[in-house]
C-alpha cells in the first residue's frame, strides 16, 4: 500500500488535469496546470516541455510541491471530490526526445487531446518540435487530503478595479497557492470576491496556508483538452480577524487572453525558450523521435 492508495483512484486517474505548484526562485508558490500519470508504485509522473521549463528549475532548488485534482472538465464525473496531493519532487537534467519511460503518459494524452496529435505532421513539425522536448517529472507522495467539490458562487463577483480582477471574473473558482508553517506549498479551490483591499477568500478549515508570498491560478480546457487559458495572478497572502485576504500584484498570462495574434508571439517565444536553455547548456539542439510518438498516437486512436 501506497500513501496515494489513501486517495479515491478512479477519480484521481479520471481528471484530466491538476494544478501542480512549485516554489520560485523567491518562494512564492507558483501553481500551473498541468497533466499527471499515476504509476503502479504510487509515484505521479508529469512532464514540462523546456519552453516552460521553470518548474523544473524551481523544484531542483526545493523539491516540495503539491497537486491538486479540482477541474472535472472531461472527467465524465459529476461533482467529484477533489484530491490533494502533497509530496517531493525530481527532476533530472535530462532531455527526452523521445517517448521512452513515458510511453503510457504520451498515449494517454494522445487519446485525451486529439488535437496534439495533429502537432506529429509533417508541415508542422519544424515549428511543434519544442513540443516533445520534455523533462521528466517524478512527485512521490507523502499526504493526501481529500475535499468536497467546490460548487461556484451563487452570484457573480462584483466588478472591481483590483489587479487581476478581469482575470479573476472570466471564472467561477480559482486555486489558491501558499505555504504552510514549514515553508511548503498548499493549494486549495477557493471563490475570490473582491473588495476595496484585496479579495476575500473562503480557505478550506483543511488547508494551512499562513501569510506570505502566494498567487492565484485560473483555468481552462473543453472536454478534449482544447481551447486551453490560463492566468496566475501573484501577490500576498495576508489574515485579519480571521479571514483569509489576497492582495494582488501582477498578472501572467503565458498564452495570452485568446487573440489570434497570440498564437504567433507563443510560437516564437517557445522556440526562443527552448534555444536559451539547451544554449544555457553547450547542448544541441536534440532530434524529436517522430516515429515513435507517431506509433503511440496511432494506438491512441484506436483506443479512442
Amino acid at each position: 500500500m501506497t500513501v496515494l492508495d489513501l486517495a479515491p483512484l478512479d477519480v484521481l486517474d479520471a481528471y484530466r488535469t491538476c494544478e501542480f505548484v512549485t516554489l520560485g526562485r523567491d518562494g512564492t508558490p507558483l501553481a500551473w496546470p498541468t497533466a499527471a500519470r499515476r504509476r503502479p508504485d504510487g509515484t505521479l509522473l508529469l512532464s514540462t516541455s523546456l519552453a516552460f521549463a521553470q518548474k523544473a528549475l524551481n523544484i531542483r532548488r526545493d523539491g516540495r510541491v503539491a497537486l491538486l485534482f479540482s477541474d472535472p472538465t472531461g472527467s465524465g464525473l459529476a461533482q467529484p471530490p477533489q484530491i490533494l496531493v502533497a509530496g517531493h519532487a525530481e527532476c533530472p537534467d535530462e532531455i527526452r526526445s523521445g517517448p521512452q519511460g513515458a510511453e503510457e503518459y504520451w498515449r494517454t494524452l494522445f487519446e485525451r487531446q486529439p488535437h496534439s496529435r495533429s502537432y506529429l505532421a509533417a508541415p508542422v513539425r519544424g515549428l511543434m518540435d519544442w513540443y516533445y522536448l520534455r523533462l521528466l517529472i517524478t512527485v512521490t507522495p507523502h499526504d493526501v487530503v481529500v475535499r468536497p467539490h467546490l460548487p461556484a458562487a451563487d452570484r457573480p463577483a462584483p466588478a472591481s478595479a483590483l489587479v487581476g480582477a478581469v482575470q479573476l471574473a472570466r471564472f467561477p473558482t480559482a486555486v489558491l497557492a501558499a505555504r504552510d508553517a514549514t515553508g511548503a506549498p498548499v493549494l486549495a479551490r477557493t471563490r475570490p470576491v473582491p473588495a476595496p483591499d484585496g479579495f476575500v477568500l473562503d480557505v478550506p478549515a483543511d488547508c494551512p496556508a499562513l501569510p506570505g508570498p502566494a498567487s492565484l491560478l485560473v483555468h481552462r480546457h473543453d472536454e478534449r483538452l482544447n481551447h486551453l487559458h490560463n492566468a496566475l495572478v501573484r501577490g500576498e497572502l495576508r489574515t485579519r480577524d480571521g479571514e483569509s485576504r489576497f492582495v494582488p500584484a501582477t498578472v501572467v498570462e503565458p498564452m495570452g487572453s485568446g487573440r489570434a495574434r497570440d498564437a504567433v508571439r507563443v510560437l516564437r517565444s517557445t522556440r526562443r525558450a527552448t534555444d536559451r536553455y539547451l544554449r544555457r547548456r553547450g547542448l544541441p539542439r536534440p532530434r524529436v523521435r517522430w516515429e515513435e510518438f507517431g506509433e503511440l498516437a496511432r494506438q491512441a486512436r484506436r483506443r479512442g
